[in-house]
């Protein structure tokens, strides 16, 4: 029974540490270990190595040593068993962890700088005004974790540090062993930091397809996010601009419609059509309509409009092409069937329109326009703008058969 809940436990951390390990870790092959023996009343100073991208913690161990001792256990071997930085800082329990089991009776005091000038400035006089953590009290051994979200230690033009030591041994020189561990975020080991992502938001805004959605946010968000996924910022940026260009117009390509951009683009270019139609600036119209259809957008009540303003602008082949296009669509929309009976008579083939004009005579068009009252106002319509036809008194007296 007993080695069930072991086993129960034992699984259970298991579980917990994998899925905390999913956001980062400790990165054992860039951690700095530095033995390094510092004279009686002296100060010493040591650069770490530079961080990997995609540092956001870093825990550090100091450890003071006699003569011919060695560390029990280095700090890379004990973060094995930790799984994200914050439990080091959970308690005491945690810092107490990553301590070293044994160090010397020597003593040393410590400061962190994060400039190599402001590092020098102490190993000559000891001056600490400038350090970003300071250790005045004489240790044999120490460990704590440092956030480059919370610590003044991490500056935007530097990543790595500089750890002065000063000697507390009046006599004898000292044995200070020295690890630094970085812990990495997987996202952003890819490089995509704040101010990277910022730069492909505003390359996004400026694009031709942005500038025509009203709020292009989402859209350039979701091709930051293909971006991110497929390269790492240092590979996108080595791409060559024509490979720049393409990745963004086929990324825009992909978001245009994910975002539903396009449904509002769309539907925008619409309400202008409408707006153009009742002004009867038919060309203005036909030009938007085509856009509509040629990006593969157009539906069947789209044919029935360019046909409708092609018909008032007396292209009526083209008219007749579109609306049969519309018609395999949708067959059962009768303001197409009307306005493609239109384009037959205007076309001079009465007996197709007739066809047509004799099979929807019973319905209405819409809820409130029976067929027959619209072949009348459409009629009145054509004649307004000037397009005259003998057929249409024998449409209007074949409807009243």
């Amino acid at each position: 029974m007993q080695n069930k809940y072991f086993l129960y436990l034992l699984l259970i951390f298991v579980s917990i540490t994998t899925y905390a390990q999913k956001d980062g870790y400790w990165d054992k092959e860039r951690a700095f270990i530095k033995e390094i023996a510092v004279s009686a009343r002296d100060r010493i100073v040591l650069k770490t190595e530079d961080f990997p991208t995609g540092t956001t913690e870093v825990v550090y161990r100091i450890t003071l040593l006699d003569e011919n001792q060695q560390l029990a256990n280095s700090l890379v071997s004990v973060l094995k068993a930790i799984p994200d930085p914050t439990g080091i800082s959970q308690g005491s329990a945690g810092a107490v962890f990553v301590l070293s089991k044994i160090s010397g009776d020597d003593k040393c005091k410590y400061a962190i700088f994060s400039s190599n000038s402001n590092a020098s400035k102490y190993k000559e006089n000891g001056e600490t005004a400038s350090a970003c953590l300071v250790q005045d009290e004489p240790i044999s051994k120490d460990a704590k974790r440092l956030s480059i979200e919370k610590s003044t230690c991490f500056q935007a033009n530097s990543n790595a540090l500089w750890f002065g030591f000063e000697s507390k041994n009046w006599i004898m020189n000292q044995k200070i062993i020295l690890e630094v561990v970085p812990w990495v975020d997987h996202k952003l080991s890819r490089g995509w930091t704040l101010e990277n992502r910022k730069s492909i938001i505003s390359q996004c805004k400026t694009s031709n397809l942005a500038q025509k959605i009203e709020n292009s946010d989402d859209f350039c968000v979701c091709i930051l996010d293909k971006i991110q996924t497929k390269y790492k910022f240092q590979e996108f940026q080595k791409l060559l601009a024509v490979e720049r260009a393409k990745a963004f117009k086929d990324f825009g390509t992909i978001c245009f419609n994910e975002t539903g951009a396009s449904n509002a683009l769309y539907n925008d270019l619409r309400s202008q059509v409408s707006l153009l139609v009742k002004q009867e600036k038919y060309g203005e119209a036909i030009s938007k309509l085509t856009k509509i259809i040629d990006d593969g957008k157009g539906n069947v009540l789209d044919y029935n409009e360019i046909g409708r303003c092609y018909l008032f602008t007396k292209q009526y082949g083209k008219a007749l092409k579109f609306l049969k296009e519309g018609e395999k669509l949708d067959g059962s929309e009768l303001l197409l069937q009307l306005n493609l009976a239109h384009a037959y008579l205007l076309n001079d083939n009465y007996k197709s329109a007739k066809t047509i004009y004799k099979t929807y005579q019973s319905q209405n068009v819409t809820d409130s326009i029976s067929w027959n009252q619209k072949v009348k106002l459409d009629f009145e319509a054509f004649r307004k703008a000037g397009i005259q036809n003998d057929d249409f008194s024998r449409i209007n007296k074949l409807m009243e058969e």
